[in-house]
Order: C-alpha cells, then structure tokens, then sequence
C-alpha cells in the first residue's frame, strides 16, 4: 500500500532538508551561499534537495533580472508554515541532546 504522507515526510524529514529549510526561513539565496550556509552538503546533494523541495512545493526557484542572470531560491508559504516545526524539532534536540549522549554512552558499554 503506498502511503504518500509517509513519502512527504521522509522528503521533509531526510538528511538536508530540514537545513535547507531553516535556511530558507532566515532569507532566500543563491545556491552558493547555501553551500556555505550548509558547509557538510554536496553540490549534488543540495540540488537534489532543492530539486524536490521545489518540487513539493515548498521552495521557489527564482531567477533575478541582474546582469548576469542569477537564481535565487525562496522560501514559499507552503515551507513557512513547516517553520514552526523546523524549530521546535531544533529546540528539543537541543534540550534532549544531553539525555541522547548519556543513553548513547550507557548502551555502547552493555553492547
């Protein structure tokens, strides 16, 4: 049984997007500045993530009229409203990421 819901938060929820996102929210940018927003992300794997954001809607592919032509990607209201769940999955891994090393630590020593 295909479950789509499940296919869109595995989309949201994989390995950039959620960096990507949260970039996004601060203020739209070029893909460069992207990579140095997100220093760890292949050219590859940032356009595939931008590639499906934009495809799902929540990011807008903007090319700007300067000289040279310039592309810029936006945050859409579709990926706004993810915002507040972008943070709050950021604030409890902060608040929990103490308990998540101590469990981590306990269970490397009985493995």
């Amino acid at each position: 049984m295909r479950a789509p819901h499940r296919e869109l938060l595995d989309q949201v929820l994989d390995k950039w997007s959620l960096q990507v996102l949260d970039s996004l929210c601060e203020q739209p940018s070029r893909f460069n500045e992207l990579r140095r927003a997100i220093p760890v992300v292949t050219q590859k794997s940032l356009t595939a993530t931008l590639r499906r954001l934009e495809r799902n809607g929540m990011v807008e592919r903007v090319v700007t009229s300067t000289r040279p032509l310039a592309v810029e990607y936006r945050i859409t209201p579709l990926g706004t409203s993810l915002q507040e769940l972008i943070d709050a999955l950021l604030r409890w891994t902060t608040a929990t990421m103490s308990d998540v090393e101590r469990a981590r630590a306990r269970f490397d020593v009985e493995a």
